[in-house]
């Protein structure tokens, strides 16, 4: 492609001269002969530093916010990830405008509120396409998710492969990384859906306050949105950008009443625009009565009719790794949620505590070069509501996974619910399980749908579902 047209939309601040591209890529790792390579700053590296690999490699344009050593042309632009983002979309025709988006934002519940939305839209025979943190999805077929939303070139990547495979809508989880990246800034958002808000990601953003303006971004792009008013922060952002509402405790646009929670789900009436319906879910939580609310709500705001919604929700298969009971026929319940904030975890433990017959035991661990602060907490969270815990690791990252248990610890400090200290995961999973009395519901928490486990910098393979079941057939 030529360089003229990878910089259309782009303005430039110097003269370049046109020229052949085979290519683009923000990684030098990745460049080939004849490459454009864009020098981004990052988090942790700055893509200047590296323009002189990059053309080792055999880019012939460097796109940098200054003059580097490189003595490949420079193409110099004020804002280097912006201006990726524009040539990104220009390198694979645009696919954005031949889609309709529907994005989900929010602390928790955005996997499951996007999965639902889909599902709902899979039944009205809608191609639809899903980017999320569990999978990637173009109609039936699934792919792997390295991030909740992906970096420019794989994102306009994978939505070139969308619009040719057909997709009419694509449901996308937007991060608050990615909002505070621009990310997302050239999709046209018909609409987007709040869960809440909740402590997490404070390694990233610092404070709430940034965290929250990260998330709002997203409604300050999209045409019409969907707020939580049981959250403090969706009735923030409702005041502020209008749209449709939902609450399981107050008066809304979309209201859920007569809920009732047990193992095998949820049921509700919902009400809207003064018609009622019952609705019936098979992942259990208040949880889910929220973020069937949102998945109802973003589709009534992209023009589809209360009936066809109701339908689609009664029909909603159950989320891989959120509330999902993997044991059958046994004394004791095994159970898998991501959950892995303090706000995620009192969640599931209510849920569990309202229809729980013996002891709750949950089993967690806190991610290593992540937010500090929410150790304790999630520990206290865990102390409450269930009657024994089993500390161990989760995703320890570079950090000693001891370091970060100890500062786990010192959140059971001066409870009274017992625990053990179990470093390795799958030890602790075995000690769960052998150590399982009758009417136990073991909860495995913070792991969710991963199958993997991050050890200093190496992801190894570690699907808890395996791991389980290589246990029970040890008893």
């Amino acid at each position: 492609m030529l360089l003229s047209k990878l910089l259309a939309g782009v303005q430039t601040e110097n003269d370049w001269s046109d020229r052949e591209i085979s290519g683009i890529a923000f990684d030098s790792r990745r460049v080939e002969e004849g490459f454009l390579f864009a020098a981004i700053p990052g988090e942790t590296a700055d893509g200047h530093h590296y323009t002189v690999a990059a053309a080792a490699k055999g880019a012939a344009v460097i796109l940098a916010e200054r003059q580097t050593e490189a003595n490949q042309p420079h193409v110099l632009v004020k804002d280097t990830r912006m201006a990726f983002q524009q040539i990104c979309a220009n390198f694979f025709g645009h696919p954005e405008n031949k889609m309709k988006f529907l994005g989900i934002t929010g602390t928790n519940g955005k996997t499951s509120t996007t999965q639902f939305v889909k599902s709902i839209l899979d039944g009205l025979g809608v191609k639809a396409g899903l980017i999320g943190t569990v999978c990637n999805q173009i109609g039936d077929e699934t792919f792997p998710a390295a991030f909740t939303t992906p970096e420019p070139y794989q994102l306009f990547e994978l939505l070139r492969k969308m619009a040719d495979a057909g997709v009419q809508t694509v449901v996308m989880e937007v991060s608050s990384q990615a909002m505070h990246q621009r990310r997302a800034d050239s999709l046209p958002f018909a609409t987007a859906g709040f869960t809440n808000l909740t402590q997490d990601h404070l390694d990233y953003h610092k404070t709430m306050e940034n965290y929250k303006a990260a998330k709002a971004r997203l409604f300050e792009m999209a045409e019409t949105a969907v707020f939580n008013l049981d959250d403090e922060t969706g009735k923030e952002f409702a005041a502020v950008y209008g749209g449709m509402t939902y609450s399981a405790k107050e008066q809304a646009d979309l209201t859920a009443s007569d809920i009732t929670v047990d193992v095998t789900g949820v049921s509700y009436t919902l009400t809207y625009e003064g018609k009622n319906a019952p609705v019936k879910v098979s992942t259990p939580g208040l949880f889910t009565v929220h973020n069937t609310l949102c998945a109802a709500g973003v589709l009534l705001s992209a023009g589809y009719s209360f009936e066809t919604v109701i339908k689609g929700l009664n029909n909603i298969p159950k989320v891989a790794g959120r509330a999902e009971v993997i044991t059958e026929n046994l004394p004791f319940s095994v159970m898998l949620d991501y959950a892995h904030t303090p706000d995620a975890l009192e969640n599931i433990l209510t849920t569990i505590r309202s229809y729980a017959k013996g002891r709750i035991v949950t089993l967690f661990g806190c991610g290593g070069d992540r937010d500090k602060t929410k150790r304790p907490k999630m520990a206290a969270v865990v102390a409450k509501y269930s009657d024994f815990a089993i500390v161990t690791s989760d995703n320890p990252r570079t950090e000693e996974p001891a370091a970060i248990i100890r500062d786990i610890l010192v959140g059971l400090e001066g409870t009274e619910m017992p625990y053990v200290v179990v470093e390795n995961r799958k030890e602790a999973i075995g000690y769960a399980i052998k150590n399982a009395q009758p009417d136990d519901l073991i909860l495995l928490a913070g792991k969710g749908h991963e199958d993997y486990q991050i050890l200093g910098t190496t992801k190894i393979h570690f699907d808890e579902k395996e791991i389980v079941k290589e246990f029970l057939e040890q008893c």
